[in-house]
């Protein structure tokens, strides 16, 4: 009739977790009740699609072999927001008219103005995340003529980086 509070409890119970909660005692015979329960569970991200509940309605006061169980499945679904930040160092460059490229030149100030690009990948939450690829695409190429001579590609943080074929292909 009214809202109560339940008393729940966790405890282990045959090697696995369980919640305990008393519903009343003493219920009266073909009492029907209702119960709405919130869990929050942590450490979801090995559990694979769906975590899977099994409730069970026992009592205390006359054992019985047909104690009423159910099993609910319910989907897990992990939420991620990742953010991509990126920076030039210097922020504008402007080449001189009169430069030109030295073909064949070990010397980095013959290939261009050095320039550092920095990305940083951010996750924001609320889950963590694993086997995240970002793919970065670099025009090095303006028809037949080089627009970036891409040097070197380096990462912080234990990833793992594939390079691109046209990276330092005069070896300077």
């Amino acid at each position: 009739q009214g809202q109560e509070k339940l008393s729940c409890y966790p405890k282990k119970e045959n090697g696995t977790n369980v919640v305990l909660c008393e519903l009343g005692n003493p219920m009266k015979a073909g009492a029907r009740i209702t119960v709405d329960m919130k869990l929050s569970v942590s450490g979801l991200e090995d559990m694979g699609d769906a975590i899977t509940f099994h409730l069970q309605l026992r009592s205390k006061n006359s054992p019985s072999p047909s104690n009423a169980s159910v099993t609910v499945s319910v989907p897990v679904e992990a939420e991620a927001e990742m953010e991509l930040r990126g920076n030039s160092l210097p922020a504008i460059t402007v080449l001189p008219t009169s430069w030109h490229r030295v073909e064949g030149s070990q010397q980095l100030e013959d290939h261009g103005i050095k320039v550092e690009h920095v990305y940083e990948l951010h996750n924001k939450g609320p889950g963590t995340v694993s086997g995240i690829t970002l793919s970065l695409a670099v025009p090095h190429l303006l028809g037949d003529s080089v627009l970036l001579y891409l040097l070197e590609l380096g990462t912080e943080g234990g990833m793992n980086c594939s390079h691109h074929p046209a990276l330092n292909p005069a070896q300077v």
